[in-house]
């Protein structure tokens, strides 16, 4: 089995450099099973100042990332076929259905963005996906394609010790996790609860999903919502 590539083209290597050597990541690459890159997108700059933004066309505050570096950048590291994910505040909005999706990928190419993004004409040359990790803004997209590296890698087979880690993370199935306990059995007066004490794996399986899916209703209603839609969306038939 070929390892998942992935470039990450960035202004600050350094941010991310240290953290992809570390723990998980850093044994799958180790181990043959990953193979992350992280280029600074100033090499491709030219010029005396090696120069990465300039103002923006119409005005405004901030400044913009230059064409011309960016699409050196990324064709310089692409291959046929790989995916040009662009981390942006704009993309859609990152779920665990996408990170299945784009471990399945050959080749991942990561456009960190700063400032106030990129020039256009890079979405739309090269961009072939453009993702956010949430509804708000970073000062560069740098730690967000960290996370989007993270949280994808977690699917390419192998990575985690335990496969079925995935089976019971949160957003698995639209539910949160449920509540866990370890060593002592109590704790400060605090004592867990007796019946995964009791060894009956299928008792303690039903209650499980039973708090899975209070935690849910309490805490994050609207991914019930969404697991509601999505089945009413598989049950409807195709119109001819």
């Amino acid at each position: 089995m070929s390892a998942l590539k992935i470039d990450l083209l960035t202004l600050f290597p350094e941010m991310v450099q240290g953290y992809f050597a570390q723990s998980m990541l850093g044994r799958a690459v180790q181990n043959g099973l990953l193979e992350i890159g992280v280029s600074n997108i100033r090499d491709w700059a030219s010029g005396k100042h090696m120069n990465t933004d300039d103002r923006p066309f119409g005005g405004g505050a901030g400044m913009l990332m230059k064409p011309e570096p960016l699409f050196a950048a990324i064709e310089a590291v692409s291959s046929p076929g790989c995916e040009v994910v662009y981390l942006c505040p704009d993309g859609e909005l990152l779920n665990q259905s996408i990170c299945k999706e784009l471990a399945g990928a050959r080749h991942l190419v990561l456009v960190s963005g700063h400032y106030e993004g990129i020039d256009q004409r890079v979405r739309d040359s090269l961009v072939t996906r453009e993702i956010s990790i949430g509804d708000y803004v970073l000062t560069n997209g740098t730690i967000a394609a960290a996370v989007l590296i993270d949280a994808v890698c977690r699917y390419v087979p192998g990575v985690l010790g335990d496969e079925n880690s995935l089976v019971q993370d949160s957003f698995t199935d639209n539910l949160l996790s449920f509540p866990q306990w370890t060593r002592p059995v109590e704790f400060r007066g605090m004592r867990v609860p007796e019946l995964l004490l009791s060894g009956n794996h299928a008792l303690i399986e039903r209650w499980r999903m039973k708090q899975r899916l209070e935690r849910t209703k309490t805490r994050r209603p609207d991914l019930l919502h969404a697991k509601r839609d999505e089945k009413a969306a598989v049950a409807q038939p195709e119109i001819p």
